[in-house]
């Protein structure tokens, strides 16, 4: 009903626009009598009807008594969200509240009650610049959308005057600050909304105008990075949350505006629309979306202010920007959106740990789009990809081969070890310290899901090497203020294999470590060195910290095929050991090492690491692997393999057999090694002297990765530290000729040996390439 045109005068461009964007908040082509709409439909009307209840102007300081005004921006922003929850009750079919007489008035007095005491023309903003400018003006825009033919044209001027005092025209003036990434498209969907419902040509020209600049390629701070990179906050990697809001915002902007006098046509809109398979399918698997680029919102579980919209775990933000994706194919060419909607169809039904469908937290739109595509049998799902990619933009790295996917999370002197803020993620302090992420294509999905960040040990995260040294909550500046001093995070990929490796420091810590990761086919190869630290505290690697649910927790766990730790609560040290299994990985150490392990049973509440967070004890059984270093190691260090949903016996025959993998080196200086049945040499260089190791031999440091097959041969060498400008590169083996280069590659010399010129300045840590045939 909100949707009806005014009888009194014909439709204009205006009007079709207000139109298509309320008909992207209450969503079309659904049928409201069938699942999973009728449900997520009747839960609309109660949560609107305890709202609507609940609603209680009091004089000028609240219109919940629970929200109260003038000290917290965000109750101001709550208010209007609590107002958007019963204007879609009243516009949306099969509510129960659906054109309710008595809803849509009290609907009007909580926006004149807001209008006159929150959100006005003379108001003064207080705490976070985002609600005034981003969260209270778009939802409130939303509503005036949805509702303008019930409203006077004297109620919708003076908001819109709310919304010009906020959000001036100057804030578009410079691509800087608060005003860039995904926070500029939030701004700029205000600018064209309020453009939009008042008929201001020029102000909807202004928020076209002004997305411009976030289309280019950038090489430092926010943006979209030539390597798929995606940075918000300066030094955060976010593709997982401000890019979700982004490709949400800005998929909806293009839509909005196509065909009309303001379409976006800036010749630049195709790098954004490539970001979709460089910078988000990477970070996709089987529906979720990868925790290493979500920043503090890992910390966002069942939020209090609003539980309508809950950030919850990485597979409800996968369906964001899934969703995202397929808004945004309306505005692609014709292949790029088949395309797209075959990886949405993957992802949605590969997702078994949370169903798309079944995701509540979805609002009707996005289901209604989940499910037609489910549904389309033109549509055929595309599978999870298989390869190797390094972002050197954001230091983080991802691993997929068929079956399961990998992904390292580091840091250095471009990215934060962590972000905190307005009191969200407290104690993510290690999650760049080498932090491992793994997932099966059928197990394990739940792994980072099932209230993993408010239960887990913070200093025992998988992958990371830490001091046990105690850490005040929220410890350095905000916003990613405390940043490490080692520049050296990334590595070489040929695209299938990677040769990864981190100059780690610990978090306000005088830990030093060299950490190097060999992703090959079905293992990956973890070595530390030079594991240093004075703190006074013990020093461990985290060889893995499996979150087992809530259930018994008796996963069975193997040492040497012997069953360990068959009790929650029991612990163990385990000497001389070759390899461990449990249902998830196997584990082999080469010539034999000793660990440490628990099983144990965590509680935590996600209040402990939010301030928004639910105070509910959650409790998880946790299966940890450790090497323990000591109290202030030096050069301390560990050699093992991860196999990712290997069975127990094929852990046992890797073990068995030792002339598969030769460690080469695992010093402060050089780790490398070869798999001779791979044609594998994989070498981190990190500092001068840097002395020929498996023959090849470079002046610089640098990763390498050189890869025998047959007679042919591919030589990737990559500059982590991002300063080096050029390395000369030597391999002491017979190569008759080089068949392919990057233009980066000069060939010095061929023959007995081969000798590389690699131009490495401006490359920002991308691998370069030369192949070889060998004599």
């Amino acid at each position: 009903m909100g949707l009806s045109q005014t009888p009194a005068r014909a439709a204009d461009e205006y009007d079709t626009l207000r139109q298509r964007w309320a008909g992207l908040l209450v969503g079309t082509g659904y049928d409201p009598a069938v699942e999973p709409f009728a449900t997520q439909l009747a839960n609309q009307a109660q949560i609107a009807g305890q709202y609507r209840t609940a609603m209680a102007p009091t004089g000028t300081t609240a219109l919940w008594p629970d929200l109260p005004l003038g000290s917290v921006s965000a109750n101001v922003t709550a208010s209007y969200r609590r107002l958007n929850v019963l204007t879609l009750a009243w516009a949306m079919p099969g509510t129960a509240l659906t054109g309710d007489p008595g809803l849509l008035a009290d609907i009007r007095t909580g926006l004149d009650y807001l209008g006159a005491h929150a959100y006005t023309a003379g108001g003064t903003s207080y705490n976070n610049w985002w609600d005034w400018q981003i969260g209270t003006p778009q939802t409130l825009l939303g509503i005036l959308c949805v509702l303008a033919d019930q409203l006077s044209g004297a109620q919708i001027a003076t908001w819109l005057a709310a919304v010009d005092h906020y959000i001036p025209d100057s804030r578009y003036d410079s691509y800087s600050g608060t005003s860039t990434g995904a926070n500029r498209v939030d701004l700029c969907m205000s600018t064209a909304l309020r453009g939009i419902l008042g008929r201001d040509a020029a102000k909807v020209a202004l928020a076209r105008d002004a997305l411009s600049p976030v289309f280019p390629y950038v090489t430092a701070g926010d943006g979209f990075y030539r390597d798929g990179s995606f940075i918000q906050h300066t030094v955060i990697p976010y593709a997982g949350a401000y890019g979700a809001v982004l490709i949400n915002a800005l998929a909806e902007l293009l839509s909005l505006l196509a065909g009309s006098t303001w379409a976006v046509t800036d010749p630049n809109r195709q790098i954004f629309l490539d970001t979709v398979e460089r910078s988000y399918a990477p970070f996709l698997f089987n529906g979720l979306v990868m925790d290493g680029v979500t920043g503090r919102g890992i910390s966002r579980g069942i939020a209090t202010l609003d539980p309508l919209r809950i950030q919850g775990d990485d597979h409800r933000r996968g369906h964001s920007v899934i969703n995202g994706i397929l808004v945004l194919a309306d505005a692609a060419s014709p292949a790029e959106r088949a395309r797209w909607r075959g990886l949405a169809k993957g992802w949605y039904q590969r997702d078994y740990w949370s169903p798309p469908l079944a995701d509540l937290t979805l609002a009707v739109p996005a289901l209604a789009r989940a499910k037609a595509v489910l549904d389309d049998t033109s549509v055929s799902p595309i599978a999870e990809p298989v390869g190797s990619r390094i972002f050197g933009g954001m230091d983080r790295v991802t691993h997929r081969r068929p079956g399961w996917a990998l992904a390292i999370s580091m840091c250095s002197t471009r990215t934060s070890f962590y972000e905190h803020g307005n009191g969200e993620n407290v104690r993510g302090w290690h999650t760049s310290n080498g932090m491992v992420y793994t997932w099966g294509a059928t197990t394990g999905n739940g792994q980072f899901s099932d209230a993993f960040w408010p239960t887990v040990d913070p200093y025992r995260l998988p992958g990371t090497t830490v001091s046990r040294k105690p850490l005040p909550d929220a410890a350095g500046p905000a916003w990613g203020g405390l940043m490490p001093t080692a520049r050296w995070a990334g590595g070489a990929t040929d695209g299938e294999y990677a040769v990864v490796g981190q100059s780690c420091q610990g978090a306000q810590s005088t830990l030093q470590a060299k950490k190097s990761w060999i992703c090959l086919d079905d293992t990956v190869i973890c070595l530390g060195a030079g594991i240093t630290s004075t703190d006074g505290y013990a020093v461990e690697s985290i060889v893995d910290n499996r979150n087992l649910g809530s259930g018994t927790g008796t996963q069975a766990f193997l040492v040497n095929g012997t069953a360990q730790l068959t009790t929650v609560g029991s612990s163990g040290t385990f000497t001389a050991t070759s390899w461990a299994h449990n249902p998830f990985a196997g584990y082999v150490f080469p010539g034999g090492a000793t660990i440490k392990g628990v099983r144990e049973d965590r509680t935590g509440a996600w209040h402990d690491i939010n301030v928004n967070g639910a105070t509910t004890a959650l409790s998880r059984k946790y299966l940890t692997l450790w090497v323990d270093h000591g109290t202030n190691p030096t050069n301390g260090s560990y050699a093992y393999q991860l196999m990712p949903v290997a069975t127990s016996a094929a852990t046992q025959a890797r073990a068995a057999d030792p002339g598969w993998m030769t460690i080469l080196n695992n010093t402060r200086y050089q780790q490398a090694v070869q798999i001779p049945s791979k044609g594998v040499t994989a070498i981190n260089y990190w500092s001068v002297p840097l002395g020929p190791i498996g023959g090849v031999m470079v002046d610089q440091p640098c990763a390498v990765l050189v890869r025998v097959t047959g007679n042919q041969a591919t030589v990737c060498l990559a500059d982590p530290q991002q300063n080096v400008g050029e390395v000369t590169l030597t391999w002491n083996r017979a190569v008759s000729a080089v068949t392919s280069r990057d233009s980066t590659v000069t060939v010095v010399s061929t023959g007995a040996s081969l000798v590389l010129k690699v131009t490495t300045a401006g490359s920002a840590g991308a691998t370069h390439k030369a192949t070889v045939t060998l004599s």
